[in-house]
């Protein structure tokens, strides 16, 4: 039987390469569900396209357009963010694929796990916001979770086989960005541009920027806590320029594996999407000879403050990561816009992080009042 997958956010980098890989195994998946922000013309080629059961756009002023193009399809049409978050629990979903960006992909996500459907992560905010409260609600509802960032898959990957051997370490790897070989001083006047051209991978410009900042990688060290059940001193972040090597697994025994392949986000996606079986694919294999060398280095914590400030967030616990994490999103909103520079993003980051409630033991609804409470504070802060 084809595996029905919900795609939300399929307009996005991570939603239209997992339709290439369902273009890939057309008898074995099939698209049952799209959703977009706002994108409304390319969700309407995807829905004539895959012809799903159903669609959802975000921005409500665009339901008419997508609802009457479709006018002559088999798909329901359905507009909000409150529907996005109903359309998960659809029975005939049989795992969703969550490729929202930040904060609004985390109630489709627990939507989707209440329901009882399998997810394939790709919104990390959701682990970063409320992983304790995730990760309890996966353990209850008997779902798994597959992770569809490069370097988590990379680790669920390397312990495939090891459930005896204990993790000594897990080490993620990063790229370093535009700005890896760049002195602080160069990052005071860095363009939107210059931040948005990152060297190894093509991802959407929130992704992007976050990359530039290392809060990308800020976020994927809180979420692996959360995945592989570590302490944060379990957790090494390491560059690695070349993004070969995806991420490494360190055991007790001091033996380390390692998931290697080439920067392209569609391995990552049918893994968790085929999980546990392995499809052979027609993608790009990876040569040797095209990378001579690869090489390694430690982050510059002062250079790049984000990755200090993700592990201070982890370090604290409770509701602290979902404040930096709204603080961020704003952050790099306004940075887009060209309102503040680059610095300025993890200054308004950390002030944020002091001047916030700090709650131990957050439930659903603190999270939900944490994150528009820091968001305010964001923009305060901003506008000093």
């Amino acid at each position: 039987m084809k595996k029905r997958i919900a795609i939300l956010g399929s307009t996005g980098s991570i939603g239209t390469q997992a339709l290439e890989v369902v273009e890939e195994f057309p008898d074995r998946f099939e698209v049952e569900v799209l959703t977009a922000n706002n994108n409304a013309d390319l969700l309407i080629s995807q829905a004539i396209k895959y012809v799903p059961n159903t669609v959802v756009i975000g921005d409500k002023s665009r339901y008419d357009s997508v609802s009457g193009a479709l006018s002559s399809y088999p798909v329901k049409v359905f507009a909000g963010h409150d529907a996005a978050c109903q359309v998960v629990e659809m029975d005939s979903v049989d795992i969703v694929l969550t490729a929202i960006v930040g904060y609004k992909g985390l109630l489709p996500t627990i939507n989707a796990i209440k329901a009882g459907k399998n997810i394939a992560l790709a919104n990390k905010e959701t682990l970063v916001i409320a992983g304790e409260l995730v990760t309890k609600m996966i353990a209850e509802n008997n779902v798994s979770i597959y992770p569809v960032d490069s370097e988590h898959s990379a680790i669920f990957q390397c312990l495939a086989g090891e459930q005896n051997n204990a993790i000594e370490k897990i080490i993620l790897t990063a790229s370093g960005g535009p700005f890896r070989t760049k002195d602080i001083s160069y990052l005071q006047n860095v363009t939107r541009e210059e931040a948005l051209d990152h060297p190894n991978w093509d991802m959407g410009d929130k992704i992007t920027i976050d990359s530039a900042s290392m809060m990308n990688k800020g976020l994927e060290v809180i979420e692996a806590k959360w995945l592989f059940d570590v302490k944060p001193d379990q957790i090494q972040v390491i560059i690695h320029p070349q993004s070969v090597i995806h991420s490494i697994v360190q055991f007790n025994d001091g033996s380390m594996k390692a998931q290697m392949g080439i920067p392209d986000m569609k391995l990552p996606i049918q893994y968790a999407l085929s999980y546990p079986e392995r499809y052979k694919s027609g993608f790009r294999r990876f040569n040797f000879a095209d990378y001579p060398n690869l090489s390694f280095e430690e982050p510059d914590l002062k250079k790049f403050r984000n990755l200090a400030l993700s592990f201070q967030a982890l370090l604290k616990g409770g509701n602290m990561p979902c404040i930096m994490n709204a603080a961020n999103e704003v952050a790099v909103e306004e940075f887009l816009a060209g309102n503040i520079s680059f610095l300025q993003m993890p200054d308004i980051i950390e002030e944020t992080m002091i001047k916030a409630k700090y709650i131990s033991n957050p439930v659903y609804s603190d999270y939900v009042s944490t994150d528009t409470e820091a968001r305010m504070l964001a923009n305060e802060i901003m506008k000093k």
